[in-house]
């Protein structure tokens, strides 16, 4: 919950991402595609997410306050919406009512701590270990439909360091893990 509620209560970070997700195919075999994502926030409405996949397709996604903009740069494809509200209301519309895919969504979110005591049903601790020379404390928690596996940093910036998530319900339990790269809590 410490890293919740220090995520949460974060002003504004840029973070490196990279990622890597399965896709279960018919025959049952998992192929594995990748991406990294540049995130930088800033509370309480201004996001932007520069995005490229393994494949070298580029977005980039900006909630500028006032509206959201997506660029598809492979596709040739822009589009723009009007931002509802606070970061909080317009992340849940860009991937609830736009239907646009944000992975990891939750942790951009103010409200972080909430979302995880509704939707967590149990957590162990398994080790305190080291994630790329930072101490850090690996945790596995559960919900109705996700495992978790959080690695998150010792000391009095409880930053994410690493996640993955296996779709216990999803045909072939697919997984979804994040590496999370040089955190900074004041970009200009």
């Amino acid at each position: 919950m410490k890293m919740a509620e220090f995520l949460g209560g974060t002003p504004n970070f840029r973070v490196g991402v990279r990622s890597g997700y399965d896709a279960v195919q018919p025959s049952g075999q998992k192929i594995e595609f990748g991406e990294y994502r540049t995130v930088t926030l800033s509370r309480p409405d201004r996001l932007r997410i520069e995005s490229e996949r393994s494949d070298g397709a580029k977005t980039l996604v900006v909630l500028t306050g006032k509206e959201i903009a997506l660029v598809d740069f492979s596709s040739k494809v822009y589009a723009t919406a009007p931002q509802p509200g606070t970061l909080d209301e317009s992340i849940v519309y860009f991937v609830r009512d736009l239907g646009m895919r944000l992975p990891l969504a939750a942790l951009l979110l103010n409200r972080l701590p909430a979302e995880l005591q509704d939707r967590v049903r149990s957590v162990n601790y398994v080790e305190k270990t080291s994630i790329y020379g930072t101490a850090s404390h690996h945790l596995a928690a559960r919900t109705d439909t996700v495992d978790l596996q959080v690695w998150v940093a010792d000391g009095d910036k409880p930053l994410p360091q690493r996640i993955v998530l296996t779709y216990k319900k999803a045909a072939g339990q697919p997984q979804f893990w994040a590496q999370f790269i040089d955190w900074n809590l004041a970009p200009q």
